[in-house]
């Protein structure tokens, strides 16, 4: 089993501790709040996740060890939290783990894929696709 396999079960026992999909959704939220906010000068349209309802930004950051991290930040409560559940999937790993991993597995094994909206349903997807893009760019890179 990979780190991100390992971290996809942790998050899946920790929302299967809660109850119905509100107390889900309440939690997902506080994951959000707990995200450092994007300076003025991240919010740009470089970093602007298109496909989004929301105001999505996240920020690619390849690091020396090979990995690479990911910050983000949204104008919207639950895409926040959203973003927290990316980050904690995706931050931190190499580009390689990034690419193998099934992020609609991981979002139907955390039940998401089926309690979200459309509109959110398609920004994840647009979040999912960007985070695998600037993953694609590094490791071609490398």
């Amino acid at each position: 089993m990979t780190d991100i396999d390992h971290d996809l079960d942790d998050l899946a026992q920790e929302f299967d501790l809660l109850g119905d999909w509100e107390e889900r959704y309440r939690y997902v939220i506080d994951l959000g709040r707990e995200l450092a906010p994007l300076t003025d000068a991240e919010r740009n349209d470089a970093n602007k996740v298109r496909g989004c309802a929301s105001q999505v930004w996240l920020v690619t950051e390849p690091q020396a060890d090979g990995t690479v991290d990911f910050r983000g930040d949204s104008d919207a409560h639950i895409v926040r939290g959203l973003i927290a559940v990316l980050l904690r999937l995706y931050s931190g790993r190499p580009p390689k783990a990034i690419l193998d991993f099934d992020a609609k597995a991981a979002f139907d094994k955390l039940g998401l894929s089926g309690h979200l909206s459309a509109q959110r349903s398609n920004g994840l997807v647009s979040m999912v696709g960007r985070v695998r893009r600037d993953a694609e760019a590094l490791a071609a890179a490398a």
